[in-house]
Protein backbone atom coordinates (compact mmCIF):
# COMPACT_ATOMS: atom_id res chain seq x y z
CA UNK A 1 0.00 0.00 0.00
CA UNK A 2 1.31 3.36 -0.83
CA UNK A 3 -0.46 5.55 1.64
CA UNK A 4 -0.03 9.38 0.91
CA UNK A 5 -2.05 12.78 2.09
CA UNK A 6 -2.73 14.58 -1.01
CA UNK A 7 -4.05 18.47 -0.79
CA UNK A 8 -6.72 19.27 -3.57
CA UNK A 9 -7.17 22.79 -4.74
CA UNK A 10 -10.46 22.62 -2.26
CA UNK A 11 -8.38 22.90 0.40
CA UNK A 12 -9.15 19.20 1.85
CA UNK A 13 -6.55 16.54 2.99
CA UNK A 14 -6.89 13.85 1.64
CA UNK A 15 -5.18 9.97 2.76
CA UNK A 16 -5.46 7.01 0.39
CA UNK A 17 -3.54 4.47 -1.50
CA UNK A 18 -2.69 6.97 -4.17
CA UNK A 19 -1.35 5.53 -7.85
CA UNK A 20 -0.68 7.46 -10.81
CA UNK A 21 -2.70 6.97 -14.00
CA UNK A 22 -0.16 6.88 -17.10
CA UNK A 23 -1.02 7.26 -20.05
CA UNK A 24 1.48 7.38 -23.42
CA UNK A 25 4.29 7.81 -20.49
CA UNK A 26 2.00 11.16 -18.89
CA UNK A 27 0.33 11.30 -15.91
CA UNK A 28 -3.08 11.93 -16.88
CA UNK A 29 -4.81 11.36 -13.44
CA UNK A 30 -4.51 9.48 -9.97
CA UNK A 31 -6.15 6.86 -8.63
CA UNK A 32 -7.22 6.83 -4.84
CA UNK A 33 -7.83 3.85 -3.50
CA UNK A 34 -9.71 3.79 0.11
CA UNK A 35 -10.09 7.73 -0.02
CA UNK A 36 -10.61 9.72 3.46
CA UNK A 37 -10.79 13.16 4.75
CA UNK A 38 -8.55 14.24 7.55
CA UNK A 39 -9.90 16.70 9.84
CA UNK A 40 -8.60 18.03 13.02
CA UNK A 41 -10.77 17.53 15.63
CA UNK A 42 -9.57 20.45 18.11
CA UNK A 43 -7.55 23.62 17.91
CA UNK A 44 -4.02 23.21 18.65
CA UNK A 45 -2.35 25.93 20.44
CA UNK A 46 1.48 25.69 20.85
CA UNK A 47 3.67 27.47 23.54
CA UNK A 48 7.03 27.01 24.86
CA UNK A 49 5.32 26.16 28.11
CA UNK A 50 2.82 23.57 26.67
CA UNK A 51 3.21 20.09 27.45
CA UNK A 52 0.71 18.35 25.56
CA UNK A 53 1.24 18.59 22.09
CA UNK A 54 -1.09 16.14 20.80
CA UNK A 55 -3.71 16.10 17.89
CA UNK A 56 -7.31 15.00 17.26
CA UNK A 57 -7.72 13.61 13.85
CA UNK A 58 -11.24 12.19 12.35
CA UNK A 59 -11.47 9.83 9.01
CA UNK A 60 -14.28 9.85 6.91
CA UNK A 61 -15.06 8.88 3.40
CA UNK A 62 -13.97 11.60 1.39
CA UNK A 63 -17.22 11.14 -0.86
CA UNK A 64 -20.12 9.82 1.58
CA UNK A 65 -22.75 8.73 -1.19
CA UNK A 66 -20.70 6.24 -2.94
CA UNK A 67 -19.45 2.39 -2.76
CA UNK A 68 -16.85 3.39 -4.81
CA UNK A 69 -13.39 2.09 -3.17
CA UNK A 70 -11.48 3.27 -6.13
CA UNK A 71 -12.12 6.93 -7.39
CA UNK A 72 -10.04 8.99 -9.98
CA UNK A 73 -8.73 12.36 -9.72
CA UNK A 74 -7.63 14.27 -12.08
CA UNK A 75 -4.18 16.06 -11.65
CA UNK A 76 -5.09 20.00 -12.03
CA UNK A 77 -6.80 19.26 -8.77
CA UNK A 78 -3.67 18.33 -6.55
CA UNK A 79 -2.39 20.84 -5.21
CA UNK A 80 0.69 18.60 -3.43
CA UNK A 81 1.26 14.88 -2.58
CA UNK A 82 3.19 14.07 0.53
CA UNK A 83 3.84 11.64 2.90
CA UNK A 84 2.08 10.83 5.87
CA UNK A 85 3.66 11.11 9.64
CA UNK A 86 4.15 7.49 10.82
CA UNK A 87 1.24 7.70 13.25
CA UNK A 88 -1.41 9.03 10.69
CA UNK A 89 -0.24 6.59 8.15
CA UNK A 90 -0.77 3.51 11.07
CA UNK A 91 -4.07 4.67 12.44
CA UNK A 92 -5.24 5.19 8.56
CA UNK A 93 -4.39 1.67 7.40
CA UNK A 94 -6.20 0.46 11.05
CA UNK A 95 -9.46 2.36 10.10
CA UNK A 96 -9.34 1.02 6.47
CA UNK A 97 -9.16 -2.97 7.99
CA UNK A 98 -12.28 -2.14 10.48
CA UNK A 99 -11.24 -0.46 13.45
CA UNK A 100 -10.96 3.23 14.91
CA UNK A 101 -12.64 6.59 13.73
CA UNK A 102 -11.39 9.01 16.02
CA UNK A 103 -8.17 9.31 17.41
CA UNK A 104 -5.03 11.34 18.79
CA UNK A 105 -1.49 10.95 18.67
CA UNK A 106 1.41 12.90 20.37
CA UNK A 107 3.67 14.16 18.12
CA UNK A 108 7.81 13.33 18.87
Amino acid sequence: MSVKLALLKSGETIIADIKELISEENICGYLFKDPHVLTLTESLYLSEKSEDDSVGVTFSPWIVFTSDKEIPVRPDWLVTIVEPVREIKKLYEEKVNGTNSEVSFTEE
